[in-house]
């Protein structure tokens, strides 16, 4: 079936569930010669590990990654890679008082009306797990876009209604939760505290920013970059918009506001987000996904067991009180993704020479 498989040169295929075995990626398309260890791969997915802090699942999963094909002596060779990172504190018998209820907010019900059965055991394919393998799929996008210069950036602007006042890069990687503002990262640890002791959740909103993009990358119409970003975004479970550039704040703009003026050294504004008609400009490109919070909470909740008698139910187990931080560095893995596909994709133009020195002299 479909829907596994994300990128058209630069390919990502994930599999595994929650609590099988493993989960892992196959990367087809990645150009042979970059070099690539497992160790740098583990830098990525030790971001997105779970039970490192108060407030994340208690879940003990090591998530150490193994290259098992695509590399030879620290390089990739051109063929796929796999990689594959095996469950180490999976329980799937915490699961089964769950087996014949739905659980609102998740994927129960819709995957068991799709597919006439569903995995239980955690959410199966449906469970937030499965991001690790697409952070590791993200790593070795990384690598090839260091190549280019391309640097992602993501970090926590929002939670439970805490703003960040600052964009301060230097501290993203000094807090727990990516945040880019020391003071707003405090308020938002007390913001978690206080609604995981009422057994509730609480959602938030990811900024991503790539830097070093050249213009030219984006397909017109239906593969615009923008497009493929918002798709890639949407793809992980607890995102529910995305928005680039001015986003939602375009509406309330005038055209005279919102356009960003050019200038031989460039744009003087950036509310397009760097990108133009689905192409990037050259400008920093910046994206932002609102997230949900998390479903599986210990408040008591109505709902209907498969079939469909009604009740009630407190959902237990190691839970997460927010996505945040864990889906930062997936959706900085999803923008990698993204953008390495289709680096690719413009490298294989004719007119390659000519794109490569445009413009600004960047």
């Amino acid at each position: 079936m479909p829907g596994n498989t994300f990128g058209l040169l630069f390919r990502v295929t994930t599999f595994g569930e929650s609590h099988g075995p493993a989960l892992g990626a196959i990367i087809d398309g990645c150009p042979p010669g970059l070099p690539l260890e497992e160790s740098y791969i583990q830098e990525e997915l030790d971001k997105r590990r779970p039970g490192k802090a108060p407030g994340e699942s208690p879940r003990k999963e090591p998530d150490r990654v193994s290259i098992l094909s695509g590399v030879f002596e620290g390089k990739t060779t051109g063929m796929p890679i796999t990689l594959v990172i095996y469950n180490k504190d999976a329980k799937p018998s915490a699961y089964e008082t769950l087996k014949e209820l739905f659980r609102p907010g998740h994927g129960d019900c819709t995957y068991l009306w799709k597919y006439g059965l569903r995995d239980w055991r955690g959410g199966g394919r449906s469970s937030g797990r499965e991001t690790v393998a697409r952070v590791a799929a993200g790593a070795v996008a990384k690598k090839l876009l260091e190549s280019w210069g391309i640097e992602v950036l993501a970090y926590t602007i929002a939670l439970g209604g805490v703003r960040a006042q600052k964009r301060d890069y230097s501290v993203i990687y000094k807090n727990r939760l990516f945040c880019p503002d020391l003071q707003a990262a405090e308020k938002m640890e007390e913001r978690i505290k206080e609604v995981r002791a009422k057994g509730d959740s609480v959602g938030g909103i990811v900024e991503i920013v790539a830097r070093g993009v050249p213009a030219g990358l984006g397909e017109p119409v239906f593969d615009k970059l923008d497009a493929e970003l918002a798709k890639a975004l949407m793809s992980i479970g607890a995102v529910k918009g995305v928005e680039i550039g001015a986003g939602f704040a375009a509406a309330e703009m005038l055209g005279s506001e919102h356009n960003d003026e050019i200038i031989p050294e460039g744009f003087k504004t950036n509310n397009a987000g760097g990108i133009l008609a689905g192409i990037s400009n050259g400008d920093e490109i910046i994206c932002r996904v609102a997230v949900k919070p998390i479903p599986s909470i210990s408040k008591e909740q109505e709902t209907i067991t498969v079939r469909k008698t009604p009740t009630r139910i407190k959902v237990g187990g190691r839970h997460d009180a927010s996505a945040i931080p864990r889906i930062v560095p997936v959706c900085q893995a999803m923008v990698r993704l993204v953008l390495a596909d289709h680096l690719l994709r413009q490298l294989s133009l004719a007119s390659f020479t000519k794109w490569k020195k445009y413009p600004f002299g960047k």
